[in-house]
């Protein structure tokens, strides 16, 4: 697809369930790197395979993470999925930060994803990470996803680097907030959103629990679950446990 970088790991079984790992605004394929083998190496054990994706800055891929296309995306998984090693019918999307945004949208978007993981999530379509933040991060079918633009309000604490603040800005536009909204409720598949509850990025907590009274209110079918863990944006990353306790509890790996 000359638009992603993808690293297969497998296990020895049949039928193992895919998890597709997307990391964030970093860029590159972290899940393919050492600092992630100890994490992957467990869920293989586990009995699942895992797909490390990167889907900008790699040598494949876009440069900047702006107007990413989902649609590639998820092409690139389907694919993966085909191997036949793989169970189709059991892929789960785990995506921290900006990765995190990406996994509710690709499932919002699309049923074949059975569950997903957020850290530290975004609630809504926020712009592309470039110099002047005036495009979307991700396109569906060639065209710009809705986005909640950067106002003038915003720039003071984006000049002094304190994102968390300006992401606090951007956010009290209602209006746009609400345009650019994911539609987790579209998600076909439990869903678990671990924040920070000291997150210096953006509001990882608040726009959780935006997503947990979204779900509440359009009569979400399947499991979803909020965990707010104590601590700095990167502090959800050290419970994985919680992550694999829930998969294990919620995910139903067979056909």
């Amino acid at each position: 697809y000359g638009q992603v970088s993808r690293q297969l790991f497998l296990g020895e079984s049949k039928n193992q369930a895919l998890i597709v790992g997307l990391g964030g605004s970093e860029g590159g394929n972290p899940w393919a790197s050492n600092h992630w083998k100890n994490q992957r190496d467990k869920f293989v054990a586990q009995g699942y395979a895992f797909l490390a994706l990167g889907y900008f800055g790699t040598k494949e891929s876009p440069a900047q993470l702006e107007r990413i296309s989902i649609d590639a995306i998820h092409a690139a998984v389907m694919e993966t999925a085909q191997d036949p090693r793989i169970n189709q019918r059991c892929v789960i999307l785990i995506g921290g930060s900006k990765g995190a945004e990406l996994a509710l949208l690709l499932a919002s978007f699309y049923q074949e994803y059975d569950a997903v993981v957020a850290l530290v999530p975004g609630s809504a379509v926020f712009p592309g990470l470039t110099f002047t933040m005036n495009t979307s991060s991700w396109m569906y079918q060639d065209r710009q996803l809705s986005f909640v633009p950067v106002k003038e309000n915003a720039y003071p604490a984006l000049l002094r680097r304190d994102l968390r603040a300006a992401y606090e800005k951007i956010m009290e536009d209602s209006r746009a907030m609400d345009e650019a909204a994911i539609q987790v409720e579209k998600i076909q598949g439990p869903i678990l959103l671990m924040s920070a509850t000291k997150d210096e990025m953006w509001p990882s907590s608040e726009m959780s629990q935006q997503m947990m009274d979204r779900l509440k209110a359009k009569a979400f079918p399947f499991a979803s679950q909020h965990i707010a863990i104590e601590g700095k944006h990167a502090a959800p990353l050290k419970h994985f446990e919680r992550v694999e306790e829930f998969l294990r509890n919620q995910v139903k790996k067979q056909p």
